[in-house]
């Protein structure tokens, strides 16, 4: 399938707020929202809140959160179902008059005898139909004082069957499907049955989801069908997995979207990572979201798991680490730092300290800590002075802070004047390098030593080097 319906396309991403936004549900929300953007269609957010035991403000919250930070922006929503409960019965009201569903006022203890019985005889265990209206059947009398539930009065006979765009062809027969419940008995309609009317309301046209809801769908087409709304073309994203070929739980680390962003990791590193955790375009690895909207359609969609792979992650967010603006990654870096100690006031700017150390990291949290040494007072290890501050490079040293008083401070002049101290003094760049860094930092490893003193400026380096000549 590579084009879209005649129809304009709509999509639409509609999570249950009883958690955070998991990865799973990430990448379904990025695969709807690609394919309306590719061909120019209305992505929409829908919040299934109608289980509300489960359901919190704090979910709702969390998930747009996440999608926010994503930046998979919806054209119309968010939209509640507990906002629409009125058009839902209305519609319940329209198929009880219709015939399509029916008052049933077996209790909920009559219904599971039902079902243990027909275990005990090897069978599907389901409603019996008591109260499904048949010709010429003659129903039980209504029970005094109990309110009913309605059932929607599935087909007996025959298949349901759909062209799942990532599956293939799925067929379930009908007598695997009971009257499922579409209005418990204080009038609230139920998942399966809010489902297909919120689909026929928003004029969806591609429903990708989970593979979890294979077993909603024939319910669900049943409904629309009875209620002779256009079916929309499913397609059902099979689960994503852990390395051990598990699913994915939080014992394989994060898989709440928004741990990310407190790990350091930038959303389109995420988004990269996430389109290719099930779709591909050829070997293409690395692509903005621009270029995977042109590219996405549902021709290339796996129909395997997929398996998160946490070093995959990390190199595509070194990647855009990489390409990153420095004063971007300065602002997602500072509080981190400052919940460090950091001390930004007389020090380096931040920005250009973090373009030179970014090419080494793999998360901002990992550039932050990085950075740490240009924003607090170096603390040497007492060992390590004794051991390369000695006598053989103190001459070496005393000429290099008095040459630098004069020197042009940029660091190619301080990189050749480096060299001239250590050709006067027949010395080798670690004996002088070595002590330099451990005086001006308080650790043996930095970046190059000519960028670290070019970065702290001129009166920092001699004020440090005072301290110990």
């Amino acid at each position: 399938m590579t084009t879209a319906s005649a129809k304009p396309v709509r999509t639409r991403f509609a999570p249950s707020p009883t958690g955070y936004l998991h990865l799973g549900g990430a990448r379904t929300a990025l695969y709807s929202w690609a394919f309306a953007r590719h061909f120019g269609g209305t992505f929409i957010l829908r919040i299934e809140d109608t289980d509300l035991e489960r359901s919190t403000p704090e979910a709702v919250q969390a998930i747009i959160d996440g999608m926010k930070w994503l930046g998979l922006e919806h054209d119309e929503g968010p939209f509640y179902q507990m906002q629409r409960m009125e058009r839902y019965r209305e519609v319940v009201a329209a198929m009880l008059k219709e015939g399509s569903a029916y008052l049933c006022y077996s209790s909920p203890e009559e219904v599971e005898a039902m079902r243990e019985r027909m275990r005990a005889a090897g069978e599907k265990p389901r409603y019996d139909g008591t109260w499904r209206p048949q010709e010429g059947k003659t129903l039980p009398a209504v029970p005094a004082d109990r309110k009913p539930v309605v059932r929607f009065k599935n087909p007996l006979d025959g298949d349901v069957s759909w062209d799942d765009v990532v599956k293939g062809t799925i067929t379930i027969s009908n007598r695997e499907l009971d009257d499922l419940v579409i209005a418990r008995p204080d009038g609230t309609p139920t998942y399966n049955f809010c489902v297909a009317v919120d689909d026929w309301d928003m004029g969806i046209t591609h429903v990708l989801r989970g593979d979890d809801h294979v077993n909603n769908t024939p319910r669900q087409i049943n409904i629309l069908r009875a209620i002779g709304a256009p079916l929309p073309l499913y397609g059902h994203l099979p689960m994503i997995l852990g390395a051990d070929g598990e699913k994915l739980s939080k014992r394989h680390g994060a898989v709440s979207v928004m741990d990310y962003p407190a790990q350091g990791y930038l959303p389109e590193a995420m988004l990269n990572y996430l389109a290719r955790l099930g779709w591909s375009h050829g070997d293409d690895e690395v692509f903005s979201m621009a270029q995977f909207c042109e590219w996405f359609n549902l021709n290339h969609l796996t129909k395997s798991a997929a398996q998160f792979n946490h070093e995959k992650l990390a190199w595509l967010n070194n990647h855009y680490i990489k390409q990153a603006d420095n004063a971007r990654l300065a602002e997602l870096a500072r509080p981190l730092m400052l919940a460090e100690g950091a001390q930004f006031d007389g020090a380096p700017d931040l920005a250009l300290v973090l373009g030179m150390l970014k090419e080494r990291v793999n998360t901002v949290n990992e550039l932050a800590a990085a950075a740490m040494l240009f924003y607090r007072a170096p603390q040497p290890d007492a060992a390590l002075l004794a051991q390369h501050l000695n006598d053989a490079v103190k001459p070496a040293l005393a000429q290099f802070a008095e040459r630098c008083q004069s020197v042009e401070w940029s660091k190619e002049a301080l990189a050749a004047m480096i060299k001239e101290v250590l050709a006067a003094h027949a010395l080798k760049m670690p004996l002088l390098a070595m002590p330099l860094r451990l005086i001006v930092t308080g650790q043996l490893q930095t970046p190059a030593i000519d960028a670290v003193l070019q970065v702290f400026g001129r009166e920092t380096i001699l004020a440090r080097l005072a301290k110990y000549l």
